[in-house]
């Protein structure tokens, strides 16, 4: 009865409402042109060759988990918001290795607005160079596999495909841009996780019809379930979870003024790296998968190779598990400056009691980042390749990856962290009883 009192509290608060609704009606408008197909396609003969290929299942699979499913059926959509997604990795990458980008980012908002207008046309010349692919891998299919797939193949289709599916591809990224201005949360990871919740009603009755046809024990299903919820709560626990560090800063007397002599707490995530190195893991494991399974369909002696790179083979979830740990460590050491940290601190007084300011300060940060990075590694590590395992040892389906499960996970708590913000703010309780979405802490 509480968390609906609280929950009730959010339309008390004109603001919070229309947010609420223009990020409502911003999803329903992206999940309608989801179901628009391109001109061109045979949609019913797609679909019948996406529930067969193996091919679909590497990178283009990777790509309909985050359009919603829109990429199997050839819709204007079908690229969803991937092509800005990996503009906007690859542009944060750049920014820490390229100087003239670095400079840019410290512009201020100046800066980072133009950082972003290059995120936009790199988004661009992505969704391009997807479109067309896709285009050619359909007439491909169309020639070998299932004549009449495609109307009438030719440059003629390929442009058309092409412009289709990139004019969608903007569209989509605009729509998450008004989402972040006007709406509830980030723009992009919204579309994501509206992709991945739009999809839970044939994940549902694809389990429901694998125990009706007996392929599945209704024992397994249930115990599916169960783990569903417990991994659901340990990346609740985890992802709130931190390590705080306390900083103690000098007493300093200028005047008749004393400044200082406070003490506070500089807060390490256990998760540093967030959902960046699975997605970097997926995609590059994605463009070998889906080549390796296109090279060896027959019967050839690479078929066993082939199998143990498809998603969810031992091949592929030993080499996801050791890039995830990679780029976590990878993109914490870009991420974190230990040295600039303990500089500023130590300009600003500040000091962590036991330890020197300066270069102790910093090895310090290292040490702790190393550690939590680690933690961080394998628990992402973990989480991307057990759905897989356990579907295996369940005979379950690959209905649910560990990625989109991080991802809708990380959003809900992302989405009711700034709505309990707000309901704070206007004097009212969150959901919970205390009003604040509390950290877990992590002893050492």
């Amino acid at each position: 009865m509480i968390l609906l009192k609280n929950f009730g509290n959010i339309f008390k608060i004109p603001e919070l409402t229309k947010k609420l609704m223009f990020t409502l009606g911003v999803l329903i408008v992206y999940r309608i042109g989801v179901q628009i197909p391109a001109v061109g396609i045979n949609v019913s003969l797609l679909k019948e060759y996406m529930d067969r290929a193996k091919a679909f299942s590497g990178l283009l699979g990777y790509f309909d988990t985050f359009s919603g499913g829109a990429l199997s059926y050839a819709t204007i959509f079908a690229l969803g918001i991937s092509p800005y997604i990996t503009a906007s990795i690859m542009m944060q990458m750049l920014t820490f290795v390229v100087p003239w980008l670095e400079q840019k980012a410290k512009e201020g908002e100046y800066g980072r607005k133009e950082i972003n207008q290059y995120t936009r046309y790199l988004a661009g010349a992505l969704s391009i160079v997807y479109s067309f692919s896709y285009a050619s891998y359909l007439e491909h299919i169309n020639a070998a596999q299932i004549p009449g797939l495609i109307s009438s193949p030719g440059w003629g289709f390929r442009l058309l495909f092409t412009l289709s599916l990139t004019v969608g591809a903007l569209f989509t990224m605009w729509l998450g841009e008004q989402i972040s201005l006007f709406g509830v949360g980030n723009g992009s990871s919204m579309i994501i996780f509206a992709g991945i919740v739009a999809r839970f009603p044939s994940i549902i009755l694809s389990i429901v019809q694998s125990v009706r046809d007996g392929n599945v024990s209704i024992v397994s299903a249930l115990l599916f379930l169960a783990l569903f919820i417990v991994m659901a709560g340990c990346i609740v626990f985890l992802e709130k979870g931190d390590r705080k560090i306390p900083v103690q800063y000098a007493r300093r007397i200028i005047g008749q003024r004393v400044y200082g002599g406070q003490s506070t707490y500089i807060p390490f995530k256990v998760n540093t790296a967030g959902i960046m190195p699975v997605i970097f893991a997926s995609s590059l494991l994605g463009i070998p998968v889906f080549f390796i399974s296109m090279l060896f369909e027959s019967g050839t002696w690479g078929k066993t190779f082939a199998n143990a790179m498809q998603y969810g083979g031992v091949l592929y979830n030993t080499l996801e598990f050791v890039l995830i740990i990679f780029f976590t460590y990878f993109y914490t050491s870009i991420a974190f400056q230990p040295t600039e940290l303990a500089d500023n601190m130590k300009k600003s007084g500040g000091f962590i009691p036991g330890i020197r300011p300066g270069k102790q300060t910093a090895d310090f940060f290292d040490h702790i980042l190393n550690r939590l990075g680690l933690v961080g590694a394998v628990y992402l590590g973990i989480l991307a390749v057990a759905p897989n395992i356990i579907s295996v040892i369940l005979g379950m389906p690959h209905v649910l990856s560990g990625t989109s499960l991080l991802i809708m996970v990380g959003v809900a708590l992302e989405t009711s962290s700034q709505i309990e913000s707000y309901l704070i703010e206007h004097k009212y309780e969150g959901f919970l009883t205390t009003g604040t979405m509390k950290s877990t802490r992590v002893i050492r």
